[in-house]
C-alpha cells in the first residue's frame, strides 16, 4: 500500500530502548492518497458525475482517476460520439472524455440559434430547447397581436408575448439524434408579462384573458408514428409552468428522431391574451414529475 512504518524501541520506564524491553509503535499509517489511481477510479465509475467532481477535490489519486476516460465513458451518452458530431461540427480525437462531458454539459446552439442542446450534469441526459422564434406561430409578424420582448428569464433572453388574438395556433418541429429512452416534451409558458422595478420583479397581468373559457390542446407526433395529446386551462399568473404535452420513446440513437408539436385554442368565440410563450422544451421523463403543470 505505500505506507511507510518505523520502529520505535521504548523502554518500559519511557526512555528509548534499555533492557527492559520494547514497545512496537507506528509512526504512519495508510491514507486514502496511498491507493492505486487504477482502484480508485473503478470506485469512481459508481458515482454520478457532480460526485466524481467533488471526490477529485480529496487528493492527488483521486484528482488523477478522475480522469480515466473509462470512468467518464459510462456516463456519457450512448451515442456520444453522434452528439458530438451534430453539436461541435466535427469529432476532437485528441479531446479526454471527462472534457467531452463537461462541454457537452454546456448550452449548444443549433439551427441558426433557435435551438439549444445539453447534457443534464448530474444524469447525462440529453435536453433540448427551440426557441419562440423557432415556431411557426399564427400572427407573430402583426404587431397588433404579437410582440418578441428581451428577457433575462429565458435561456434565449427573448420571448413571444401575446397581446389579444382570435385564432391561437403554435406548431414547431425538431430532427435530432437522441440517445435510447423515454422523453417528455413541454412547452414553457407564462401568464402575463414579468419585469423589473427598483430590482424587483413585478408580473403585469392586465391583459391576460380568455384561457379560462376553453382549454388549450396540445400535440405531438414522432417519426415513428407515436402520437400524444393533452389539454388544459391556462389560469396560474406571475409565473413559468412547464405545460406537458406527452411523452415519447426513442429505441434507435443511431438515426435522428423527428418529433411535431403543436399549442392550440382555436374557438373564435373569444379572443385570448397577455401569455409569455418562452419555449418547448424536451427532458428525460425522469424530470417530468418535477416540472409537470397538470
Amino acid at each position: 500500500m505505500g505506507a511507510n512504518f518505523s520502529v520505535w524501541f521504548i523502554g518500559q520506564d519511557g526512555s528509548n530502548g534499555g533492557s527492559n524491553g520494547f514497545k512496537l509503535s507506528l509512526q504512519s499509517k495508510p491514507t486514502l492518497g496511498d491507493l492505486p489511481e487504477g482502484c480508485v477510479a473503478l470506485v469512481l465509475g459508481h458515482f454520478d458525475p457532480t460526485e466524481i467532481c467533488k471526490l477529485a477535490m480529496l487528493n492527488r489519486a483521486f484528482r488523477g482517476a478522475s480522469w480515466a476516460d473509462f470512468v467518464w465513458e459510462s456516463k456519457l451518452p450512448s451515442n456520444y460520439q453522434v452528439l458530438v458530431q451534430k453539436v461541435f461540427g466535427y469529432y476532437p480525437g485528441d479531446m479526454g472524455k471527462r472534457e467531452i462531458y463537461e462541454r457537452l454539459c454546456r448550452d449548444h446552439s443549433f439551427d441558426g440559434g433557435t435551438k439549444k442542446v445539453w447534457l443534464h450534469k448530474r444524469t447525462g441526459g440529453v435536453c433540448l430547447s427551440v426557441a419562440s422564434k423557432g415556431l411557426a406561430i399564427t400572427g407573430i409578424d402583426d404587431r397588433r397581436y404579437w410582440n418578441h420582448i428581451p428577457t433575462e428569464e429565458s435561456r434565449f433572453c427573448t420571448v413571444a408575448y401575446l397581446q389579444q388574438i382570435w385564432w391561437f395556433e403554435v406548431d414547431g418541429e425538431v430532427d435530432f439524434p437522441f440517445p435510447t429512452g423515454t422523453y417528455s416534451l413541454f412547452f414553457k409558458l407564462q401568464l402575463g408579462r414579468a419585469s423589473k422595478r427598483f430590482g424587483r420583479r413585478i408580473c403585469n397581468t392586465e391583459h391576460v384573458h380568455g384561457w379560462d373559457i376553453k382549454p388549450v390542446q396540445f400535440q405531438l407526433w414522432t417519426s415513428d408514428g407515436q402520437h400524444a395529446a393533452s389539454k388544459c386551462f391556462l389560469n396560474e399568473t406571475g409565473k413559468w409552468n412547464y405545460c406537458h404535452v406527452g411523452d415519447f420513446v426513442v429505441d434507435n440513437s443511431n438515426v435522428s428522431t423527428k418529433i411535431k408539436f403543436s399549442m392550440t385554442q382555436i374557438d373564435c368565440t373569444h379572443t385570448k391574451g397577455g401569455l409569455c410563450l418562452d419555449s418547448v422544451v424536451i427532458y428525460p421523463s425522469v424530470f417530468r414529475d418535477r416540472l409537470k403543470h397538470f
